[in-house]
């Protein structure tokens, strides 16, 4: 008789629109079933906080406690939402993989030469409270998962590419997989098992902060605001003169890099209209991503895009636009919504930790090895 369990998978990512969480069955072999999804978005006062949290301020260490409890509350919820939805009982869940929220990434950067083992640690810092988190559920949380492959010298991310291999992966065609949420990455799956995967750049984070800043708006909907622009091309080339885009995998990177001072310190003084600055930065979302794909995954004949990024269809045409010779599709059309692939990733992540299965990649993240990733916290 084949084993099933249930696992839970909860993300909040770095466009810091909410929390999302899956309820999947996974069998022995690791195949993934979600059953009920939920999302709970963040309040606008506690995303300002943790948007000030990503810098260095006043009181931070405290201030970061109480976020992480805050985030351990808000991941409760979404786990009592997924119960409701589904009619099981926390004592049905063999476990919850926790992501919690990055206000820091700072892995070692990676060039070549970097020294191996503990003089190659960089650190991340994702907050949330996996105790209270346990102590809230009855569930025993798996949380912390990229401080292993740090440990071991690698980037700490991006940890889906494995995932993306059991679900999109095919045994007769390279396929390259896109996750636009705050940062884009990308997983390369090649036919024979090889698999890929680094921190393309910005996704809408850029993106996200502009159409709020002159808008209102948390997100610019659809991209239509974007479309009724104009790519500025001088603005366009001095983005994608950024060293980051330009070093070889494994490479990882957040909103350390990609934020409001980095953008501000690349706009020109004369004045633009806002909605071309808009569109040139949805234009250098998709001509960074579109760019890793064809230098890495030219053999590749489909783009799967999954995150947010998936729902802003001009950001998709412009996608399209500039990979002609591959299919870009939406994570659904393979089975997956885009707003549950990161949550399912992290219920897998917690199934392959609670059996002490190894879910990091060398190839991706530049570790000597791979480890089981995630702490666990009983119930």
């Amino acid at each position: 008789m084949q084993t099933i369990d249930h696992f839970i998978g909860l993300m909040s990512g770095t466009s810091l629109d909410g929390v999302d969480g899956v309820l999947a069955q996974i069998n022995a072999q690791g195949h993934v079933e979600v059953q009920a999804h939920a999302f709970l978005a963040f309040e606008s006062p506690f995303k300002t906080e943790l948007l000030a949290l990503n810098q260095s301020g006043p009181d931070e260490l405290h201030r970061s406690a109480l976020a992480g409890n805050q985030i351990a509350r808000l991941y409760a919820g979404v786990v009592h939402a997924l119960l409701q939805q589904s009619g099981l009982q926390a004592k049905d869940i063999a476990a919850v993989g926790a992501h919690g929220q990055t206000v820091r990434h700072r892995p070692l950067e990676f060039d070549g030469n970097a020294a191996s083992g503990i003089e190659a640690v960089g650190y991340t810092l994702q907050l949330i409270n996996p105790s209270l988190l346990a102590e809230l559920t009855r569930i025993d949380v798996v949380a912390d998962f990229r401080s292993r492959d740090l440990a071991a010298g690698g980037q700490g991310a991006p940890l889906v590419p494995a995932f993306h291999q059991g679900v999109f992966g095919r045994t007769d065609t390279t396929v390259a997989v896109l996750n636009i949420g705050g940062i884009s990455n990308l997983s390369v799956l090649r036919p024979r098992g090889d698999v890929l995967g680094w921190d393309c750049g910005p996704g809408n984070a850029l993106m996200d902060h502009w159409c709020a800043t002159h808008t209102g708006a948390a997100f610019d909907r659809g991209g239509a605001w974007a479309a009724e622009g104009r790519v500025l091309p001088g603005l366009l080339e001095d983005l994608m003169n950024e060293g980051f885009l330009h070093r070889a995998p494994p490479k990882s990177t957040g909103r350390d890099l990609f934020n409001p001072t980095w953008l501000q310190a690349r706009l020109p003084k004369a004045l633009l209209a806002a909605q071309d600055v808009q569109a040139t930065l949805t234009e250098f979302t998709a001509l960074a991503c579109a760019k890793d794909v064809v230098d890495h995954a030219a053999d590749a004949q489909t783009l799967i895009v999954c995150g947010g990024g998936a729902l802003n269809s001009h950001l998709m045409r412009r996608l399209a636009h500039h990979l002609p010779a591959v299919q870009v599709i939406n994570s659904e059309q393979r089975g997956l919504p885009p707003l549950q692939v990161e949550a399912a990733a992290f219920a897998w992540l917690a199934f392959k930790t609670v059996r002490r299965e190894t879910s990091s990649l060398p190839s991706v993240t530049g570790a000597q090895g791979a480890r089981v990733l995630g702490a666990i916290y009983p119930r």
